[in-house]
């Protein structure tokens, strides 16, 4: 029954990794791998020492850490507050409508946001005619277009991370409530003192797992946003390399690039792991 699923994972995963090595070689197409020149770690250190490649990582570190950051935080404030309404159908109509965003494609979203933020578009137009200010340029400005990343995507998966609290709320023991009640707690109280220490491990997990994706910013989202405006805040390491990979056709340099990101994102998941059995006893194997 296995033998389906390991063939597919070594003809798409394991396989292709042997084109890593045009990282390592002047690669030509026309040569193949066998006789393209070999020329080391030149493109490393031409893609360390390039200004607009040490600008995309920090891009990258940045836009990451803060949809980490506010990706946790959000959807953890939203469960606690979605877990004190007490009429179930209205709470299960909420948990539905902000969890249906997580299965729309970028694609999509991307179109929508394009026509809402456009200098032109209902939203500036909305805060032209409320409060008279010039149109504000969401998608054409590198700062203007960091926030708006981060709010989309936060936007889009919050939902799925409030059902993961929500799940972890169910998991505490009602006694705790209500030996807190009989102390005289209030529910300010007990969800200080009962509810976030019980779900603190679970935010400790998710927050150092997600250490293991700091790199991954979010390629179908900005490809689909970004434009030539705002490359100098929102280019990242997945945009760069299939810009200067496949559209300028560098393929070595782009596969150098994509090479260094999978190298820091391993180191990173080993240290997001050792970090989540230390601090919540959460291990895999």
């Amino acid at each position: 029954m296995l033998v389906p699923g390991i063939v597919l994972a070594v003809v798409f995963l394991y396989l292709p990794m042997l084109g890593l090595v045009i990282a390592f070689q002047d690669f030509k197409p026309w040569l193949g791998f066998v006789h393209s020149p070999w020329v080391g770690l030149d493109h490393f250190r031409l893609m360390l020492s390039r200004e607009d490649s040490v600008q995309v990582i920090r891009n990258t570190f940045a836009i990451a850490c803060l949809k980490i950051v506010f990706g946790l935080l959000v959807p953890f404030v939203f469960a606690l507050l979605l877990n004190e309404l007490r009429h179930m159908f209205f709470k299960r109509l909420v948990q539905t409508l902000v969890y249906l965003p997580h299965f729309m494609s970028w694609v999509i979203l991307g179109g929508i946001l394009i026509n809402l933020l456009g200098n032109s578009g209902p939203v500036n137009q909305l805060l032209s005619s409320l409060f008279g200010i010039e149109p504000v340029p969401f998608l054409a400005d590198g700062d203007w277009f960091r926030f708006t990343v981060v709010v989309s995507d936060i936007w889009k998966e919050f939902g799925f991370g409030t059902i993961l609290f929500l799940a972890a709320l169910t998991a505490v023991n009602p006694s705790l409530y209500e030996a807190a009640e009989m102390d005289g707690a209030g529910r300010w109280q007990q969800t200080l003192n009962v509810t976030i220490p019980a779900v603190t491990p679970i935010v400790i997990v998710l927050g150092t797992l997600s250490l293991g994706s700091i790199l991954n910013a979010g390629f179908d989202q900005i490809f689909n946003l970004y434009n030539a405006l705002v490359y100098d805040k929102g280019d990242i390491i997945d945009t760069f390399a299939y810009r200067v990979g496949l559209l300028q056709t560098q393929f070595s340099f782009g596969a150098a690039v994509g090479m260094f990101k999978a190298l820091i994102s391993f180191v990173l998941i080993v240290v997001a792991y050792r970090m989540a059995f230390k601090f919540a006893n959460y291990r895999i194997f």
